[in-house]
């Protein structure tokens, strides 16, 4: 944004500057040629008196020449100058440097006064060559006194040099005022040369006549040129100039070499002639003077004009540029700081704001509570003050839709849990419904199935469970105690179907803490169906667990089943990682959400990875807060670490391969295969309150709240002589401590002992007592009590519902697995 408030800013501001810079340039080139233009006018002040030597000079050598063609002057000896000219030179040498001195820094100039410059210079450097030629001049001085007329012509045109433009009439007409006059100069000083030269002479020549004709009247029509251009001031001051009585006396002298009326031009004495003529010469300087100090004062003040004018223009776009530059910050600024307000108004809407009114939404009930918006930071009445009235008015919509959304949550998770509650306590009496069953049944096929239906049984319960985890609930299952991490893992293995086919080993004897006992065993439950069902059934489940050196306990849970692929298998790690809100993926693929809930809710880290050999492994980190030391009152032998090893026999082997002692001829013989078929209850345990009652002590109430329901049987705990050995009948009316069994069958199941629960008695046998008729189980009671079951169970389903979106029923992918 500041980029494009930039651009906003800086464009018009370029545009506007480069604008008012091209203009600025324009006036700067101006007074810079008007300031050139005033040093070229105030050089023409140096270039009119070196041309005033230069002229005495010139007309002084005439003479001397004339006077040496006729023999009037004494020769002179070669390499040294004229007697009379030795004066003079020194005077014209000075004002060639004074010259110089000026007009060099204007060398490097405009082109024309470069060129006319430089023509200058070479005139000037043959001055020496020409002077030195004057002596030896005599008979031709034409040549000396043409080299005399370029010299001075070339710096007339010098001195005509300076242009101010063409829109600069005045400037020109001043230059060309004191240009005019000085040619009326210089045809006044050619005349005094002529006449000089004749009067040293004594005579006229033919030429001379023809000269001096036409030098007067070039000398009558520049005067009237003059005239015309030249200022009243200067008029006034040559009208002036020419009423002097020296340029009087000279004008009178002059007009008495005429030759007009029949009368012979005059020859005039020399010395009186050259007074005379020099000092109407000065006159005439003076005149010069004047026009160019008139020029140059003109020059100067309309470069100082322009140079004002030009300063002022520059300073009135810097000072119009500046306004505009800091009107333009402070819009700028005003706007940038009403989005940087609006922009952090909204980070922190939803960032901040927004996140904690979700959270404060997930731990209060959204129907007693008030959620205040607060108003918009910008309180301006423009566009950005509207679109933050807007936005104020969009973050209380998303506080009452996520209000609305929090109470429907509130209200599918009430429902999830009432609904897993009463599956509970139906899949709790079906339970007990199967203990009657399973105790009152002889068949060993329906028995087997019974305990079938005893574990599906199980498997639902841990899916009301879930269905807990789901609505964010703490299962109803406590464990005050610490227990085994072996009995954590065998009553993991108790929850699933195939549980036969886990091998777990645990090397150390480590303790958990009672509190996470049932989130455990939930998680490791469902890992362990996870690894059992994707994967073929004839492999093992490999569980390893080990203590860590940082206090952590590391359990492993290895299958060789179907795999992941990497992106579903880091997608399901992210899953584990950060525990996801339900929805329906959840319901998808609810191991993995459970797992994932059950692993935060208890600091536990769960990590999936591949096994290289096309299975996975579930890495569980238990932290070191989760384990307990061992309990004081721990029982070493009691029946609970009995009967763990026969369940621990019951899921495995003795070298790790399925069990088949179920079968008949593999329990103890031919002849007593028939009786070993015979059972009354179900001796083994095959869930996971069973695994962990035994392992609470010696046949007392467990020290928990795991199940309130109480299986049949669960009375005192039998006694056992003391040198009685193992497996021996107890004496008295309880049943032996450890029941006698003889092995499992192919399903894992143990197989009873015929009569071996029957009491010994050391005294005389008791009258026999009638048998009891013991009535089959009725088909039709049956039929009627599971069928009681089903309607109960629709019913609760009917009273409270919600149409819950589920995915379609399919086959299963790779990305299901959980």
């Amino acid at each position: 944004m500041r980029t494009k408030l930039g651009a906003v800013l800086v464009v018009p501001s370029v545009a506007f500057l480069v604008l008012a810079g091209a203009q600025t340039s324009a006036l700067v080139s101006q007074s810079d040629l008007l300031d050139e233009f005033a040093d070229q006018v105030t050089v023409g002040r140096e270039i009119t008196a070196l041309v005033h030597e230069l002229q005495r000079e010139r007309d002084q050598t005439a003479g001397e020449l004339a006077a040496l063609n006729t023999g009037s002057a004494p020769p002179v000896e070669p390499g040294r100058p004229l007697p009379a000219l030795e004066s003079v030179y020194p005077v014209a040498d000075r004002a060639v440097d004074r010259f110089r001195t000026a007009a060099a820094p204007l060398a490097r100039g405009e082109a024309s006064w470069r060129i006319s410059y430089d023509r200058v210079d070479d005139a000037l450097d043959r001055l020496p060559e020409i002077r030195a030629s004057v002596p030896a001049a005599g008979l031709n001085p034409d040549p000396v006194l043409a080299e005399y007329d370029r010299a001075i012509e070339v710096l007339l045109v010098l001195l005509a040099e300076p242009s101010p433009g063409t829109d600069r009439a005045e400037l020109t007409d001043a230059v060309l005022r004191y240009v005019e006059f000085a040619q009326v100069k210089e045809i006044n000083s050619r005349i005094r040369g002529q006449l000089y030269a004749a009067a040293r002479a004594g005579r006229y020549d033919q030429n001379d006549v023809v000269k001096l004709t036409d030098l007067r009247a070039q000398q009558l029509t520049g005067l009237a040129g003059f005239r015309l251009s030249a200022t009243d001031q200067q008029i006034e001051r040559y009208d002036q100039v020419s009423t002097d009585p020296n340029f009087v006396a000279a004008v009178r002298l002059e007009e008495t070499t005429f030759s007009t009326g029949g009368r012979t031009a005059a020859v005039l004495e020399p010395s009186r002639w050259w007074t005379i003529s020099q000092q109407r010469q000065e006159l005439l300087r003076q005149v010069e003077a004047g026009a160019v100090d008139d020029a140059v004062t003109l020059a100067d003040s309309r470069s100082a004009e322009q140079l004002r004018r030009t300063l002022l223009t520059a300073g009135g776009v810097l000072g119009v540029l500046l306004a505009a530059l800091f009107t333009s910050i402070a819009i700028g600024r005003s706007v940038a700081r009403s989005l940087r307000m609006l922009r952090s108004q909204a980070l922190r809407v939803a960032q901040v704001e927004l996140p904690e009114t979700l959270e404060r939404l997930r731990s209060v009930d959204p129907g007693s509570s008030e959620f205040d918006v607060p108003p918009a930071d910008v309180r301006s009445m423009d566009e950005i003050g509207e679109v933050a009235e807007a936005f104020v008015a969009v973050h209380r919509s998303a506080v009452t839709v996520a209000v609305e959304q929090a109470v429907m949550r509130r209200r599918v998770n009430a429902m999830f849990v009432n609904l897993a509650r009463r599956s509970q306590v139906l899949v709790e009496r079906q339970l007990e419904l199967l203990d009657e069953l399973e105790q009152d049944e002889s068949d060993p096929d329906q028995l087997d199935n019974l305990f079938k239906l005893d574990h599906l049984a199980a498997r639902m319960r841990r899916n009301d469970d879930s269905l807990l985890v789901l609505a964010g609930t703490e299962s109803t299952r406590r464990w005050n105690r610490p227990v085994l991490l072996p009995t954590v893992l065998l009553a993991a293995v108790a929850e699933i179907e195939q549980y036969q086919r886990i091998r777990p080993s645990v090397t150390e004897e480590l303790y958990v803490v009672g509190h996470a006992v049932a989130d455990l065993v939930h998680l490791l439950a469902e890992l362990l169906e996870n690894a059992s069902s994707f994967s073929r059934p004839d492999t093992v489940v490999q569980v390893n667990a080990a203590g860590q050196p940082d206090g952590s306990v590391l359990v492993e849970i290895v299958d060789q089943g179907l795999g992941m692929s990497p992106t579903a298998l880091e997608r399901a790690n992210q899953v584990l990682a950060v525990p996801p809100d339900a929805d329906v993926a959840a319901s998808e693929r609810m191991g993995l959400f459970v797992v994932s809930h059950l692993a935060a809710r208890q600091g536990v880290r769960v990590r999936l990875r591949t096994t290289g050999q096309g299975g996975l492994a579930a890495a569980v980190r238990l932290p070191a807060n989760l384990l307990a030391p061992a309990p004081t009152a721990d029982p070493t032998d009691g029946p609970g670490r009995r009967m763990l090893a026969i369940v621990a026999g019951a899921v495995s082997g003795a070298n790790g391969t399925h069990p088949s002692a179920g079968r008949p001829d593999a329990a103890g013989g031919g002849a007593d295969g028939g009786q070993l078929r015979r059972t009354g209850r179900r001796e083994t345990p095959t869930r996971a309150e069973d695994v962990l009652g035994m392992a609470a002590g010696t046949g007392s109430a467990p020290a928990s709240t795991w199940w309130s329901r109480q299986g049949r049987g669960s009375a005192a705990t039998p006694t056992v002589a003391a040198d009685a050995p193992t497996g021996a009948l107890a004496t008295g009316n309880a049943p032996p401590a450890v029941p006698v069994t003889g092995g499992t069958n192919a399903n894992g199941l143990p197989i009873r002992v015929p009569m071996a629960q029957l009491r010994v008695k050391a005294e005389e046998p008791a009258p026999p007592r009638p048998p009891v008729q013991r009535e089959a189980p009725d088909p039709e009671r049956v039929g009627g009590m599971l069928s009681r079951y089903y309607g109960g169970l629709r019913r609760a389903e009917a009273e409270d519902t919600m149409v819950i979106p589920m995915a379609p029923a399919g086959a299963r992918i790779e990305e299901e697995k959980y």
